[in-house]
């Protein structure tokens, strides 16, 4: 059977544990093969290479976007890369030719940067594009340090292990992001070797214009529609969870088992991504089963997500939401009756780049929740000059999410735990199909509406 399995960053950095619990977990000689595993950098790895993703806290893509020096800090970054093939020496890694490998590759990313750096420097093209271009070659760096290391690990243990570098560091063809992966993997024979695939793949429409730091994801996703595979696999450091466990104590909750496309993507939207909404869509279309794994559990066998699961019995598969949100509510008296009303207030959203979780109307009055990062300083402004009010709440949003969650009473037992345990509702709202039930809470309500929704829903 031909999978195509995703590693993140936080399981790369525990190798060890990714030995021991997926690639050799229960296998042997020939069963070891028709694998590829797409890797991410080692944790931390992209943060040092382009900024912190969580605090924005700067890296080497900082100083060039600030016409700053930089070669110092690709020093630092590439001192760090080769103290972490230390840690590595205990499995098998060949510490001469893993250094050897990241110190040219390094080098080499010096030498088209500063061609970079001259040529925005010069004034006559456009910085986002330079730019743009910056951003893909150091993010490139990350994955390909840890696939070489891990091909090195493999070969060393006497399995045939085979690199696919989709970075094309030095490859000038101009190349799709399909064209690429399709060139790379022909000729490969699957049964005889473990593929891989770096987790950044080259593309002249460029990756990360679109997908940024979820690009790793898309990789993964294209990979699979070119391959076919019977399943595509995504190990994460973590089960994917009926409610988050560092809310609600590992004991109150339990792997989801089985969902579908649609309550991957309802999760997304509020944060807690099983995988990136772009990268399902491919595998949702070609009828790829995606299975999410803890690197930490191997005998566990995770959540297997298809297009067309619809749970036997009614029942809230996840409990989740987030507390990084604000509701714009936008109140005009010349709103009642007036078609097509929020048709202009949507237009500003839109022309700003700013998507909304939740909307909710009434006769003079529409409400819009978005991420807190989005707030842009234009927005109420822009809002103001039309419209006679407009208030901005921080909040938070709990969800009730699962494939088939329509019963009678749901809506209303999920209120009373809501109401015994004091917290009051803002707002709440569900689409026709009813796979996502929102509240809409005060910020400060958000760790306990999601326990007492748990205590209450958990079962069913």
């Amino acid at each position: 059977m031909l999978t195509v399995e995703k590693i993140g960053g936080t399981s790369m950095s525990a190798f060890g544990d990714v030995l021991n619990n997926i690639i050799f977990y229960n296998r042997r000689g020939p069963e070891l093969y028709n694998r590829i595993f797409v890797v991410s950098a080692y944790a931390g790895v992209t943060n040092w290479l382009l900024e912190n993703k969580k605090t924005g806290a700067p890296g080497v893509y900082h100083r060039i976007s600030e016409f700053k020096e930089f070669h110092q800090s690709l020093r630092d970054v590439t001192a760090q890369l080769k103290a972490l093939n230390q840690q590595y020496v205990p499995l098998g890694l060949d510490l001469a030719v893993a250094d050897a490998f990241i110190e040219q590759r390094m080098q080499d990313a010096k030498t088209y940067l500063d061609s970079l750096v001259n040529v925005l420097a010069s004034g006559y093209v456009s910085s986002e594009n330079i730019l743009q271009a910056a951003r893909e070659i150091l993010a490139s760096i990350g994955e390909a340090h840890s696939a070489f290391n891990s091909v090195n690990i493999l070969q060393s243990k006497g399995v045939n292990a085979t690199l696919v570098d989709l970075s094309g560091f030095h490859d000038h063809q101009p190349y799709t992001i399909d064209e690429r992966i399709a060139h790379a993997f022909e000729g490969i024979t699957f049964a005889e070797t473990i593929c891989i695939a770096t987790g950044y793949t080259k593309g002249t429409e460029g990756i990360m214009r679109e997908f940024d730091r979820g690009y790793s994801e898309v990789t993964f996703s294209k990979i699979a529609v070119a391959v076919r595979p019977q399943e595509a696999i995504i190990h994460k450091e973590y089960h994917l969870c009926s409610a988050d466990p560092g809310l609600v104590g590992l004991e109150h909750c339990h792997p989801v088992g089985a969902t579908n496309y649609d309550v991957a993507d309802q999760l997304a939207d509020v944060g807690m991504e099983a995988i990136h909404p772009k990268a399902s869509k491919p595998l949702e279309i070609n009828g790829i089963n995606l299975r999410i794994k803890n690197t930490f559990e191997p005998a566990h066998a995770g959540t297997l997500i298809t297009k067309d699961y619809v749970s036997a019995q009614t029942r809230v598969e996840v409990i989740t939401g987030t507390d990084k949100v604000v509701m714009v509510d936008v109140y005009d008296p010349q709103m009642v009756g007036t078609a097509g009303f929020d048709l202009a207030i949507m237009q500003i959203f839109y022309e700003l780049g700013i998507s909304y979780a939740f909307k909710a109307t009434s006769a003079n009055s529409i409400s819009v929740l978005i991420w807190e990062k989005d707030l842009k300083k234009q927005l109420v402004p822009q809002l103001e000059a039309q419209y006679e009010k407009v208030t901005v709440e921080k909040t938070a949003m709990v969800c009730l999410i699962g494939s088939n969650i329509d019963r009678p009473g749901l809506l209303a037992q999920a209120a009373g735990a809501l109401a015994e345990a004091s917290i009051n509702i803002k707002s709440a709202g569900f689409a026709l199909r009813k796979v996502n039930i929102q509240f809409i809470i005060a910020r400060d309500d958000y760790k306990g509406a999601i326990v007492a929704l748990n205590q209450s829903l958990a079962d069913g």
